[in-house]
């Protein structure tokens, strides 16, 4: 299933129903009074965060979303039946945006539910309409229209940790080993397109599509996925050692993180340096380690994806998330 993290679409609540003229007809009363009921009230739509990031999915096709319309009048003074109110399930981290008025609303929290927009009120019969000075009306009012708006819909991503850094500098199967995710991994740039989430232990991990320089201004895969960095309680920022100097690419990603944001640059963040065993000289490795320390002092070093290793950095990951908490 592709992953879908932006929408446009239009929503609208229900309308009311009428209201009606009816005058009571029975063999006691050939000529009773009025007796038209009024019009049920429309459905309102709320928006509820679901723990499920591929519910935008569920829209993909449709242009519009409706809440149920009220049900007119009847006789004998039946009010019709207000419309059953619509909840549209999205995505935790989801941010909804009116694009008429800018308003946005935002869903941080699984089952946190917010009022998008009212239903219109029902219309009013002609038994309401009935006082002293008018024993047979027949006015009557037609139902309002309930309030509707097109929307933008944008997912960012809510993890644990967010694994950041170039193309091939090793996220995807970082993931791949510490969950049951299945991303694509090639030897060759943009391996991953959309996001990919894992759970490990309890811990959601999201690997972020590679960054590159230039990215804050669309370059690359651009800053589509850069707002899914927002969210992260702790950046895993994989460096690969195969670049010619893994210093300048790490200044590089988050130069690019500070350009979109620059309150990305006081999440904490761990350096992971991968494919150690390309250099031969451990003085190298250390020379490196050392400048970035200087950079960030929080740096491990991950050679190969055997369990072990693998296991010794995320268990390090986890200790820094709950040292945050």
């Amino acid at each position: 299933m592709a992953f879908i993290d932006e929408l446009n679409i239009n929503i609208k609540a229900g309308t009311g129903g009428n209201g009606v003229v009816r005058f009571a007809h029975t063999k006691e009363t050939e000529f009773g009074g009025p007796s038209g009921g009024d019009g049920g009230r429309g459905g309102d739509v709320y928006v509820r965060a679901v723990r499920d990031v591929h519910l935008l999915s569920r829209y993909k096709f449709k242009k519009e979303i409706v809440a149920e319309n009220g049900g007119h009048g009847s006789k004998k003074t039946l009010h019709g039946a207000g419309g059953e109110d619509l909840v549209v399930e999205l995505p935790i981290g989801s941010v909804i945006t009116n694009k008429k008025s800018g308003e946005k609303y935002n869903l941080n929290k699984e089952d946190e539910q917010v009022l998008l927009l009212k239903g219109g009120k029902g219309g009013r019969g002609n038994e309401s309409f009935k006082s002293s000075t008018n024993q047979t009306p027949v006015e009557y009012t037609l139902g309002e229209k309930g309030e509707s708006a097109d929307f933008y819909i944008e997912v960012e991503l809510i993890a644990d940790i967010g694994l950041i850094g170039e193309p091939n500098a090793g996220k995807t199967s970082f993931l791949n080993e510490i969950s049951n995710a299945k991303g694509a991994v090639g030897a060759y740039p943009f391996t991953t397109l959309e996001p990919n989430l894992g759970e490990a232990f309890g811990y959601i991990v999201a690997d972020i599509p590679g960054l590159i320089e230039g990215a804050s201004g669309g370059k690359g895969l651009g800053h589509k996925f850069l707002r899914h960095i927002r969210r992260t309680k702790l950046l895993a920022h994989l460096v690969s050692l195969e670049n010619i100097d893994p210093v300048v690419t790490y200044q590089t990603i988050r130069e690019e993180l500070g350009k979109f944001d620059v309150g990305m640059l006081t999440k904490p963040e761990i350096v992971i340096l991968t494919k150690t065993d390309l250099i031969d000289d451990p003085k190298k490795i250390k020379d490196i380690v050392t400048k970035i320390t200087k950079l960030n002092p929080k740096v491990v070093t991950m050679t190969n994806l055997d369990d072990g290793d693998v296991k010794k950095v995320f268990d390090y990951l986890i200790k820094e998330i709950k040292a945050e908490e």
